[in-house]
């Protein structure tokens, strides 16, 4: 029998849906035949309309008029979680925004499937919110309530990485001892844990899993990263005004992370910045950045960005498109330039995931497998480093986007029946 619970994978860049049914493959489709939902949703001001997923991303990019909201799933464990946009030129409560997505998620799913899922098993970071245990849990909680809203009855969770290595036990002959390296957009979630087909069957994995950890660090940070180093100093970031003071890095910092683009277009921060302008000595870059909000083009530069970390993960060099603000413009970016911008990034995720392996009390060279998963975990310099860590062991790459949800829809199955 078919089981009738599901796996959702809310991501920060990213959703799916698995079902776990014999001979069919685990994920659902979810938008043109494809298992992935971009977390994104875009408010039409013309007509009201709401698009989800690529179909958002495509229309703001089209240039229609309205607001594209990404990085949602950053807002849980944070203080603008009870916090409210304006949307359509009404406030919409972000709990509500959410809510709206995760719906979308579970009517698109069931569409697929030919039927209602009323049960499921949520993947959630190792933490939400790092080094606040309060926080943390009033995240899950958050999204736990959510998921009950909009019809599901029967809630678990289970860690993305723990997820990710049920996908990957699912395909191997042997036992192993298998280090999970989970980087999505919003955070980046590690464990080390026994893998093998005697041990899948099993309904408690506990006493198979040696450490977990995470560090809230993601896909998103990289771009913001990148962006600060390569973009933002050419719309003014580091330049002085003439009384010898900085420019205020806060509308850089903005423009630079999907979540918070927004914030450069109200009224108090426009104002604020054409003083600014008045006072910069290199008014011809905060020019650009005025040009930007007069062009609401804060997304559309987030996604050239992103774009551009995307294809550093094989190229060596490749370029950031800056045509729309300034006609025939572009930013280079370089491997050591690209490296350089995301260091320190990667050493925080590579002292995470030592203290993990030092906690784990296993000699290093028992690591059979370093499993890759998210999309952010193709950044060279991050593979190099963490494969550093376990020189002998293996490294696999994973379906980059699909297996927390073929991982979750495993656990459906085992926790549902």
């Amino acid at each position: 029998m078919t089981s009738p619970a599901c796996g959702l994978d809310f991501g920060t860049s990213n959703s799916t849906v698995g079902w776990s049914r014999p001979g069919q493959p685990a994920l659902l489709a979810l938008e043109d035949g494809k298992p992935t939902l971009p977390s994104a949703i875009f408010f039409h001001d013309e007509d009201d309309g709401v698009s989800f997923g690529r179909a958002a991303l495509a229309d703001y990019l089209e240039g229609y008029d309205g607001r594209l909201m990404r990085a949602m799933k950053s807002l849980l464990g944070s203080s603008l979680m009870d916090g409210h946009t304006e949307v359509q030129g009404r406030a919409l409560p972000f709990r509500v925004l959410l809510t709206r997505f995760i719906a979308e998620l579970k009517r698109r799913a069931e569409a697929a499937a030919g039927m209602p899922f009323t049960r499921v098993v949520l993947g959630r970071p190792v933490f939400f919110v790092d080094d606040n245990p309060a926080a943390d849990q009033l995240a899950q909680d958050t999204l736990g309530e959510i998921a009950r809203s909009v019809g599901f009855a029967d809630i678990e969770f289970q860690f993305e990485p723990l997820a990710a290595a049920f996908d990957y036990e699912s395909q191997i002959d042997r036992e192993e001892l298998v280090l999970v390296i989970d980087i999505g957009g919003g955070t980046s979630d590690f464990s080390l844990i026994r893998l093998g087909p005697r041990r899948a069957g099993k309904a408690d994995r506990r006493e198979d899993i040696l450490a977990h950890g995470g560090v809230h660090i993601g896909g998103s940070d990289f771009d913001m990263q990148l962006s600060l180093a390569r973009v933002m100093p050419l719309l003014g970031l580091g330049t002085q005004l003439r009384s010898g003071k900085d420019m205020p890095s806060t509308p850089y910092r903005n423009l630079a992370c999907w979540h918070t683009i927004n914030n450069i277009y109200a009224r108090k921060s426009v104002d604020q910045l054409a003083t600014l302008r008045l006072q910069s000595t290199e008014r011809e870059k905060v020019d650009l950045l005025m040009e930007v909000i007069k062009q609401r083009a804060g997304h559309w530069l987030a996604y050239q960005v992103e774009e551009a970390k995307i294809a550093m993960s094989e190229a060596s060099e490749t370029k950031i498109d800056l045509s729309r603000i300034a006609p025939g413009r572009h930013v280079d970016v370089t491997r050591p330039a690209f490296d350089d911008a995301v260091g320190g990034l990667v050493g925080r995720i590579e002292t995470t995931v030592s203290a993990l392996l030092r906690d784990a009390g296993v000699p290093l060279d028992a690591v059979d497998t370093v499993f890759f998963t998210g999309g952010s975990s193709r950044v060279p310099r991050l593979r190099e480093s963490v494969s550093a860590l376990v020189p002998q062991a293996r490294s696999v790459e994973g379906d980059l986007f699909g297996s927390i949800g073929a991982g979750l829809a495993l656990d459906a199955s085992r926790k549902f029946g």
